[in-house]
């Protein structure tokens, strides 16, 4: 059984090239549902690390209880004051988070950022943070310091320009970069200065902290809890930004799998009516096989595996594309849960791409297999009459 196996897949895959009009389309088929589904997931990859990838596992928010987002969220200077002397949180930095309506580069529509008024503990807290050019606002003064992608995005926030919001004039002193985080695509000033301009006095929206070195997670969370003078709640930041991640990632991960779903069927036909045509084309010779007193099994194996090798080649093919093309590709995307642009970068893992080459051998299988059960039970006279 495995020698006849063997003998009849060889063959049947050295006649490949013989019908290789056929064949590719199989494999161009594949490649392009490939393609999407791990284009898509590698976009969901990005979001996902770009936002998960601006929390610390010692950093912390304190967050007004029931509040799911830092825009809708507010705390009082009294309890700033307050959490500064809670047991086992050190650093503790109150900020203000807030959207301004800004242009866009290149295409002159409006576009939405976030501006965080911060105290100077706030760059304490975020040491992988860095000063890349100009110099950093000075307290009380009208002057802004801008993300990276933030100033790749938005006109007038390059260093040295000015630009006008809320009825002020600021003017860019700086440029930082946070290595990719969400922070690139902020920006920044003085606390003060943001609480007037946008009328938010003595208000934060919350505060950041760190633990310190004795700091428990379950023992600080209690004493919050505990405390009268707080209504608030201790939101570890890796847990925070999955939170924020997840509305926008499980959208895009969903509609990859839609369109996957859709652009798979119309691959399968294809791989059906093309596997139909390559066992028609072979009805003489299977005849022969049969009358020869070769079984079905090799006869549906050599068609399973012809079907399952294009399907891979497809499968390479559409990962190779997606990995040369757009890992590590740059864009930006609205982040649901600021309702702000946030830059990313494409993300094409070994995870994904296996998941595609997975995809693929799916699809070929549920192709090949109603022409392979065909092929089997192809009677012998027939096929011997069809040549």
């Amino acid at each position: 059984m495995f020698q006849q196996t063997f003998n009849i897949t060889a063959m049947n895959l050295q006649n490949i090239l013989s019908r290789k009009g056929s064949s590719s389309i199989i494999v161009v088929g594949i490649a392009g549902v490939v393609g999407v589904v791990v284009g898509l997931l590698s976009m969901s990859e990005g979001i996902q690390s770009a936002l998960t990838e601006t929390s610390h596992p010692d950093r912390v928010l304190v967050m007004r209880t029931g509040t799911q987002d830092e825009i809708t969220g507010w705390l009082s200077a009294t309890e700033v004051n307050v959490l500064k002397g809670v047991e086992g949180l050190r650093t503790v930095s109150g900020e203000l988070v807030v959207v301004v309506d800004l242009v866009t580069k290149g295409t002159g529509k409006p576009g939405v950022a976030i501006v965080r008024g911060v105290e100077a503990s706030a760059f304490e807290l975020r040491p992988d943070l860095r000063l890349v050019a100009g110099r950093s606002f000075q307290p009380g003064r009208n002057e802004l310091l801008v993300g990276v992608n933030a100033s790749d995005t938005y006109e007038d926030l390059t260093l040295g320009s000015k630009i006008s919001f809320r009825n002020t004039m600021w003017d860019v002193v700086g440029l930082f970069d946070a290595e990719g985080q969400a922070h690139d695509s902020e920006v920044w000033m003085d606390l003060p200065i943001a609480q007037t301009t946008f009328r938010r006095d003595g208000v934060v929206s919350n505060a950041r902290a760190l633990f310190d070195s004795n700091g428990d997670a379950a023992a600080v969370s209690e004493r919050i809890s505990q405390e009268p003078r707080l209504r608030a709640d201790l939101v570890a930041e890796r847990d925070f930004y999955v939170r924020q991640s997840q509305a926008q990632t499980g959208m895009l991960e969903s509609f990859a799998y839609l369109i996957g779903a859709i652009m798979g069927l119309g691959a399968v036909v294809a791989s059906i009516n093309t596997m139909y045509s390559s066992v028609s084309t072979r009805s003489v010779e299977i005849g022969t096989l049969r009358a020869l007193g070769f079984s079905n099994v090799p006869v549906v194996v050599s068609v399973m595996v012809e079907a399952l090798l294009l399907a891979l080649v497809g499968g390479l093919l559409g990962s190779v594309i997606v990995y040369l093309l757009y890992d590590g590709f740059s864009s930006s995307t609205l982040n649901v849960g600021s309702m702000s642009q946030v830059a990313f970068e494409f993300s094409a893992t070994p995870r994904l791409l296996l998941i595609g080459l997975a995809s693929a051998l799916l699809l070929g299988a549920i192709g090949g297999l109603l022409p392979a059960l065909r092929a089997a039970r192809l009677p012998v006279i027939a096929a011997l009459r069809s040549g």
